[in-house]
């Protein structure tokens, strides 16, 4: 971390919302009022190459306005909230700028960031396949992990698959239960103070906009996109799992027509938004809620260059 002891003076300020909540307009408006510089926290928008999925900022913005995060990895590569920490770290070591601005609808990976990140152990590919394949031919494996560390099963829900395999995939590697593992490797909290403000918008509203970027995501080639991306890999990729890509490749199966693929799409992003806002209310503290108007307003008037 002592990189990080360059540019002291530099404020970091998050702006949280549910997706298509205007996030990226707004921050795009404070950052040319500001002068500063955009991280993009948004688990599509990192990758190369998926451009109308993840409705990133115009060529024009991304020229205007420098932007971190964006077309970082490979669409092949696995994207964790590490990355985003390392990425965050080294756009605060860079930049010239006295303000950047935290944007994105992965509040998840800013907790991870706030809060510190426990060292995740080392465990070479042929070895996380060889696990994977172990936990994927379990019957069980959320019981398996009740019997193992009951008290971390008991912190996560039996169908959270995701955590409980993360869970497993430590224990196998280390023959240590998770919640022994994560006391002995301590998170490393974040050392830099992040202002945290979250867009308010009503429920009609916001499922409107959904809808209309739905149909503006079909409109520019969301699914032509997904189809050229099957090309070059396989739909295994982390990016194909999201919202958007994964009902088009469901389109391109024939599982589904154009107007299920948007009805889907637009429901589960509906749905998405929900535990966004959810997430937002129950997993942040000291957190300022207001309208784009308000929000800009205030960090407008406290963050003007000097």
């Amino acid at each position: 971390m002592s990189d990080l002891t360059l540019n002291q003076d530099i404020k970091i300020i998050a702006i949280l919302g549910a997706t298509s909540s205007g996030k990226s307009d707004l921050a795009l408006e404070l950052a040319r009022v500001l002068d500063a510089e955009i991280f993009s926290l948004d688990s599509l928008s990192i990758y190369k190459e998926i451009d109308i999925a993840s409705a990133k900022p115009s060529k024009d913005d991304l020229k205007t306005i420098k932007h971190y995060g964006i077309d970082e990895l490979e669409i092949s590569q696995t994207n964790n909230a590490a990355i985003f920490r390392n990425l965050l770290e080294l756009a605060l070591k860079t930049t010239l700028k006295k303000v950047i601005l935290i944007v994105g609808g992965s509040s998840f990976y800013l907790k991870s960031i706030v809060e510190g990140l426990s060292i995740a152990p080392i465990i070479s590919s042929e070895k996380k396949l060889e696990i994977k394949t172990q936990i994927l031919s379990m019957q069980d494996p959320y019981g398996f992990l009740e019997s193992i560390d009951p008290a971390y099963a008991s912190a996560i829900k039996p169908a959270d698959t995701y955590r409980a395999h993360k869970a497993l995939e430590i224990f196998f590697a280390t023959q240590i239960p998770p919640s022994q593992y994560f006391k002995l490797h301590r998170r490393n909290a974040f050392s830099r103070p992040i202002k945290i403000y979250a867009l308010t918008i009503d429920k009609e509203t916001l499922r409107e906009r959904i809808k209309l970027r739905t149909k503006s995501m079909i409109q520019k080639g969301i699914i032509e996109e997904t189809r050229l991306l099957l090309q070059k890999y396989p739909p295994s990729c982390q990016p194909f799992k999201a919202i958007g890509p994964k009902e088009c490749i469901a389109y391109l199966e024939n599982k589904i027509n154009q107007k299920e693929l948007e009805e889907l799409i637009f429901v589960r992003t509906c749905q998405l938004a929900k535990r966004q806002n959810s997430f937002n209310r129950t997993q942040f503290q000291k957190v300022f809620y207001g309208s784009a108007k308000e929000i800009f307003s205030i960090i407008s008037s406290s963050n003007q260059p000097k």
